[in-house]
């Protein structure tokens, strides 16, 4: 019986199962800071790729909203021509009627556009106005006449409203008040 086997491992394997398992503890150690990250990895790439979806669509939506945009600048000097020519024509000429219809209808294109003209009354804005000139006023800062009206289509300027902002008046300085000093003052240096 002394050449059966025993499941006892002998002194040799014994000192070779904690090495192993130290070294397949490590292995493992290893492998899972390779696995967090590649999934760091794998979740950035899905959020950059979510970021760039996100993206195209916004810029895509963008290009939708603005592809009329170059005919709606060309059509807006046409507005502005057929509203001076209505400012000055007899309201009951048949030809004036007609050209009423048209801008109006033109007007109402580009409504459906997203085109509205910014109001050109009140406080100048810089983000709505172009200031062309000053006019002295008793207010700062207001509009006092629209040379061209200015439109947004979307929320987005398309044109200024070029406008003439007024200034306040500069009150004159008042002349200082001489009193018997400087009189005194001024015999002394005429007598020099």
């Amino acid at each position: 019986m002394a050449d059966e086997k025993s499941d006892e491992p002998s002194k040799d394997e014994s000192k070779k199962v904690p090495k192993k398992t130290a070294e397949l503890e490590k292995q493992l150690e290893e492998a899972r800071q390779k696995a967090d990250e590649y999934l760091d990895m794998a979740r950035r790439v899905q959020a950059d790729f979510e970021n760039y979806r996100r993206r195209t669509e916004r810029e895509a939506e963008d290009r939708r909203k603005y592809a009329t945009l170059d005919l709606v600048k060309e059509l807006l000097n046409t507005v502005d021509d057929l509203g001076r020519a209505l400012e000055n024509a007899d309201p009951e000429d048949p030809l004036t009627v007609g050209v009423k219809g048209v801008r109006d209808n033109l007007v109402k294109i580009m409504e459906a556009q997203g085109v509205k003209e910014i109001p050109s009354e009140g406080r100048f804005d810089p983000e709505f106005h172009e200031a062309l000139a000053t006019v002295e006023a008793d207010e700062d800062g207001m509009v006092a006449m629209t040379a061209q009206k200015g439109y947004t289509m979307h929320d987005r300027v398309i044109r200024y409203a070029k406008v003439i902002v007024t200034k306040k008046k500069e009150q004159p300085a008042p002349a200082p008040e001489e009193g018997p000093a400087d009189n005194a003052q001024e015999i002394e240096n005429k007598e020099q």
